[in-house]
C-alpha cells in the first residue's frame, strides 16, 4: 500500500509494509489519502482529532467524527474519504501478533481522553522509520490496551448493498434523506416491484426502511455538529426531523449520548 505525501521530510511515495518496525505513526493536517480501495498488511489506528472522515470497508461505510477512532485489521480491504474543509488525522500502523478478536475486526469507538493524550504525545515519532525503543515501549502499552478503550464501540455505519436494485434505492435515499420515504416510492426509482424490494431491501442493509433512514438521518447530522456555526436545534431540521425533541431521542437512542457531546 503507498500513501502520497507532499511533505518535504519524505519525499515521493511510502511503502507502508516495508517498514522494519512494529508500530509507525502518520500525523497529517488536512490528510490528503487516496480515496481507491487498497490494504496492506499492517493494521491501522485512525485518529480525527478535527474535522470528520467516512471509512469504506468490509462493504460497510462507516463515519469517523471528531474526538473518534477507527480500528482497521491487517489485510482489509479499504479507502477513506472526507468532504470536511479542514480535517487532522493521526494514523498508526502495527504489526498484529494477538489472537484477539478485537484486533481482527473493523472498530468506531470514541476515544478516552487517556487514548487521545498517548496518540498526541506519539506524533513526536510520526513519519520516522527508524525503530526506537522508547517508542516501541510507549506504542506497545497502547496496542495492548486498545480493546480496552475500544469497549463501547459505535454502530456508526451503513451497508453498501451488492444488488444493483437496491443500490438504486439506496442512492436515492441518500439524495432525499430529509424526507419521510415510503418502500412504494423506493420501489418506482428501483423499478422493481413492492413486494420483491422489501425482500431485498432487509436482507442487503440488515435494517428495515425506517431504521435505515434513522441512521442515515443520524450519521448526516453528525458530520454537522463539527460545524460550530449551526447549533443543535438548525441541524436538527436540516436532516428531516420535525422537533428538536424527536431528533435528540432519536440521536440518543443510536448513540446512548446526546447530541451536544459531539459539539
Amino acid at each position: 500500500m503507498l500513501i502520497q505525501n507532499d511533505s518535504p521530510s519524505v519525499k515521493g511515495s511510502l511503502e507502508v509494509d516495508r517498514i522494519k518496525k512494529p508500530y509507525f505513526v502518520w500525523f497529517e493536517e488536512n490528510w490528503q489519502h487516496d480515496d481507491v480501495l487498497h490494504q496492506h498488511e499492517k493494521a491501522q489506528l485512525v485518529y480525527v482529532e478535527s474535522g470528520f472522515q467516512y471509512l469504506t470497508v468490509a462493504g460497510k461505510i462507516y463515519l469517523l467524527p471528531q474526538g473518534h477512532a477507527a480500528w482497521i485489521p491487517p489485510n482489509a480491504t479499504h479507502k477513506t474519504n472526507s468532504h470536511s474543509e479542514k480535517i487532522k488525522l493521526m494514523v498508526i500502523f502495527f504489526d498484529v501478533d494477538k489472537e484477539l478478536p478485537f484486533y481482527q475486526r473493523v472498530g468506531i469507538f470514541s476515544a478516552p481522553p487517556v487514548l487521545q493524550e498517548m496518540i498526541k504525545y506519539a506524533e513526536k515519532w510520526s513519519q520516522i522509520k527508524e525503530e526506537s525503543p522508547t517508542e516501541t515501549l510507549f506504542l506497545g502499552a497502547l496496542y495492548n490496551e486498545l480493546p480496552q478503550f475500544a469497549a463501547q464501540a459505535l454502530p456508526l455505519y451503513l451497508v453498501l448493498p451488492e444488488d444493483k436494485r437496491v443500490r438504486k434505492a439506496i442512492d436515492y435515499l441518500h439524495t432525499h434523506y430529509t424526507r419521510n420515504i415510503g418502500m412504494e416510492e423506493l420501489s418506482l426509482q428501483a423499478a422493481v416491484s413492492l413486494r420483491t424490494l422489501e425482500r431485498i431491501f432487509k436482507k442487503e442493509t440488515g435494517l428495515t426502511l425506517s431504521k435505515y433512514q434513522q441512521m442515515l438521518r443520524i450519521i448526516k447530522s453528525i458530520e454537522l455538529l463539527s460545524d460550530p456555526q449551526l447549533t443543535v436545534s438548525e441541524i436538527a431540521y436540516k436532516v428531516g426531523y420535525k422537533s428538536l425533541q424527536a431528533y435528540t431521542n432519536s440521536f440518543y437512542s443510536i448513540m446512548k449520548n446526546r447530541p451536544s457531546a459531539f459539539k
